[in-house]
């Protein structure tokens, strides 16, 4: 308990999955947490869920991560709520797309700025607010899927391809700068959140969870609290000597 007590998060995509299981996680380890996320009833749904455990550590805002201006807005909220930010989880994000043939240019776009121009958003907007609250921490959600490429997923591969290079930009510009803020990027491969009720295809989701658990030299797919983690560690002091790093959680996909 306690290894993330005083900084404050600002989380997207924090209503469900990954960021939901992060908010709670980080929140459990003694953070103030802001929850963002374009579902607002979502949000505030997990903010409450925190207060009811940990109360006085949960907030909410409404947040689009492709508009610039609600960026502005709810950052600044979250800066007033919490008394600062210091911990900035880019999660949002979608799939969409096949290959690159096959995919139109509308869901290229869509994917582009919902994954990857959010980061950029999100990183440029937050780091003023971050850096008088230094030591802080931003943790960016790429994917095993911008580490390794397949033949349809050409819009996600270089959307998540773009985080991973972005957050190492951003932590070489912060060290430079003397921010004391450091950038790393997470990359997990398949976790068992509601983003997989989508993919069944009319198969049952024990199969659908059997199946991509093959891909997994460990045999299984990963769950939740296994990004949370991984996040809590690049949120917490413990991992200041790391910037412009990744965190693979991908059960050794990539080691294959």
């Amino acid at each position: 308990m306690g290894r993330v007590t005083g900084k404050k998060a600002f989380v997207t995509g924090g209503a469900q999955g990954l960021g939901q299981a992060s908010a709670l996680m980080l929140a459990k380890e003694g953070a103030l947490v802001t929850v963002a996320d374009i579902n607002e009833k979502g949000a505030k749904a997990v903010a409450d869920e925190i207060n009811a455990k940990y109360p006085g550590q949960g907030f909410a805002v409404a947040l689009d991560v492709t508009s610039e201006s609600q960026w502005k807005e709810a950052l600044a909220h979250a800066d007033k709520a919490m008394g600062g930010i210091n911990v900035l989880f880019n999660n949002a994000g979608i799939g969409g797309g096949t290959t690159v043939e096959d995919t139109d240019f509308e869901t290229w776009k869509r994917v582009q700025a919902v994954d990857a121009d959010s980061v950029f958003l999100g990183c440029k907007y937050a780091l003023p607010y971050m850096v008088p609250h230094a030591p802080g921490s931003i943790i960016n959600t790429s994917s095993i899927a911008g580490l390794i490429a397949g033949h349809n997923m050409a819009a996600y591969n270089a959307a998540k391809a773009a985080v991973w290079l972005l957050s190492k930009s951003v932590a070489l510009h912060c060290a430079k700068r003397g921010y004391r803020i450091r950038s790393n990027t997470i990359h997990p491969t398949f976790i068992d959140t509601p983003i997989l009720d989508g993919m069944t295809r009319g198969m049952a989701k024990e199969e659908l969870v059997r199946k991509l658990a093959k891909q997994v030299p460990l045999g299984i797919i990963g769950e939740p609290d296994d990004v949370a983690y991984a996040v809590v560690f690049l949120a917490s002091d413990e991992s200041k000597f790391i910037t412009g790093s990744e965190i693979k959680l991908d059960g050794g996909i990539s080691a294959m």
